[in-house]
């Protein structure tokens, strides 16, 4: 008698443990700020904002979250300095359990601009399927979905746009998922693009992960390369670590000062340009963020 199968990750999750080891926790493009504050009426308050080192420009938002637990509902509104007003509405597990929905909407008042997309998503052992369809452009419907069995797992994604009739997207994606390690193989952008990531959990207190990208339509030959490691130095600060075939090496450091303060370190050095005058020259990137939750 085979065991209960869990749920498998989404498809846009295929790949998350090695894309978060490599990706997150590396802030190197300037100063950012994220405060957030909850209320006892499941409201949750976020306020983000970034310096970018180049240009000097702040960026920033503020956002409200609102969630119904007990009818699973949720309510995000958001508003940028880009003038950008942002909506979304989630209902989960209403309609049948392991079904949800949601529509997410933005506008720019000065532009004109608007996007409208609404997204279902139904999770089931041993399956994981989403759709979405954008309203205003195409309009397009793209669906995926990922099966899984005993820690193998085999995904597809396509778009369908309505207007022209045609499939304008399709992908395709195997890997394995275990508790200390996962692999994943993608076949993106029509299979022009093969992505291959590997994590390996090396023990409670180090992590190791790599990725190769092959794009048969690149101009450069070869294939790109990344590996990274991360290791915890206690229970509130870890460091992180990752250098690229182009030579790039990439450095966090995060701390957490008391609880709800988080400060976070990144600097990315090109090895091949370590003559350079000064770190935060062109060729060197370098920046912080700091997280303050109540």
């Amino acid at each position: 008698m085979s065991l209960p199968q869990p749920v498998p990750p989404s498809w846009k999750d295929l790949g998350k443990s090695s894309n978060d080891l490599l990706g997150k926790d590396y802030y190197l493009h300037g100063t950012s700020l994220e405060v957030k504050t909850f209320t006892p009426n499941n409201v949750t308050f976020k306020v983000a904002g970034i310096r970018d080192a180049k240009t000097a420009v702040i960026n920033g938002d503020i956002e409200a979250k609102y969630a119904d637990k007990s009818h699973g509902l949720t309510l995000t509104n958001a508003w940028t300095t880009h003038n950008v007003l942002r909506t979304q509405v989630e209902l989960e597990n209403q309609i049948a359990k392991g079904l949800k929905f949601d529509v997410g909407a933005s506008l720019q008042p000065d532009k004109l601009a608007k996007t409208t997309t609404v997204n279902a998503t139904y999770k089931q052992p041993g399956l994981h399927t989403r759709a979405a369809l954008d309203v205003f452009k195409g309009p397009t419907l793209t669906a995926d979905a990922v099966l899984g069995r005993d820690g193998f797992l085999l995904g597809a994604e396509a778009s369908y746009n309505v207007t022209e009739g045609r499939v304008t997207k399709y992908s395709a994606a195997v890997g394995f998922s275990a508790p200390e390690y996962a692999v994943t193989v993608h076949g993106l952008g029509n299979l022009s693009t093969f992505a291959a990531s590997y994590y390996h959990r090396v023990s409670k207190d180090v992590e190791a992960g790599a990725k190769a990208i092959y794009d048969t339509k690149a101009t450069t030959s070869g294939v790109s390369l990344e590996v990274g490691t991360k290791a915890y130095l206690d229970q509130a600060a870890f460091v992180k670590a990752k250098i690229n075939n182009a030579g790039v090496l990439a450095l966090g450091y995060t701390q957490a000062l008391r609880p709800g303060v988080k400060a976070s370190f990144g600097i990315a050095l090109d090895t091949q340009r370590l003559n350079d005058a000064a770190p935060t020259g062109p060729a060197h990137k370098v920046g912080a963020h700091f997280v303050f939750e109540a």
